[in-house]
């Protein structure tokens, strides 16, 4: 009994042993078809197709064959059992490394795009910065150009007031000047009649003073 025992010890041993070096391996999805000219292993081959290749079917029958057309325009006969509606793994792979390269380049254009998008960001920022102070530099100037623009309203005001100063200056000055011709004629007639006068009594004096002097002799 014991001797059966350590036999089956021994043999689970020796299982665990072999379980622990075995090898995983896996079933290859790589296949060879042949093409042929008939419904049948005695036809003649005419091509070989290898997996994940297109074919258009243009027959299936209940034989286990089915006819189909080959991508270069061969036509002729394969197992149904070797045909899938689906693509094979490494095909499948095949388009998945195909679609993630695409992704890759869509990100990529997107990171360079998003790239692009925050350097034309951070120009449009120093742009506004600058309007900014362009609008505000603008504001002043045209706060002082206001404040021009009413200086000519206030000369245009004080010219009008000093044309009309002037024109009064005027009118008083017309008037002193004929004013100040009047009494220059007037001047003039009164010395004209003074000096008649001191002429007049000069002839006077004249007829008079002689008259004088010889009554004066006379008395004597």
């Amino acid at each position: 009994m014991k001797s059966a025992k350590t036999r089956f010890l021994i043999f689970c041993i020796f299982i665990l042993s072999f379980s622990a070096h075995a090898e995983t391996q896996y079933v290859s999805d790589h296949l060879v078809i042949t093409v042929r000219t008939g419904q049948g292993a005695q036809f003649q081959i005419i091509k070989t197709l290898e997996s994940g290749e297109h074919v258009k079917i243009l027959e299936v029958t209940n034989t286990g064959y089915t006819h189909i057309e080959t991508s270069d325009g061969t036509k002729g006969w394969v197992r149904t059992q070797y045909l899938a509606k689906e693509p094979v793994a490494s095909e499948k792979l095949v388009r998945t490394e195909a679609k993630l390269l695409k992704t890759r380049i869509a990100l990529k254009k997107i990171k360079e795009n998003f790239a692009s998008l925050s350097k034309e960001h951070k120009s449009l920022a120093q742009s506004q910065s600058a309007l900014s102070t362009d609008k505000k530099q603008l504001d002043i100037d045209f706060a002082r150009l206001n404040e021009v623009a009413k200086k000519p309203i206030i000369l245009d005001k004080q010219n009008r007031k000093l044309q009309q100063k002037n024109v009064t200056l005027e009118k008083d000055l017309q008037r002193l000047n004929q004013e100040n011709h009047s009494l220059k004629d007037r001047s003039q007639r009164e010395w004209f009649i003074a000096g008649a006068l001191v002429l007049f009594g000069g002839i006077i004096l004249g007829l008079i003073i002689p008259k004088l002097r010889g009554r004066k002799r006379s008395s004597w």
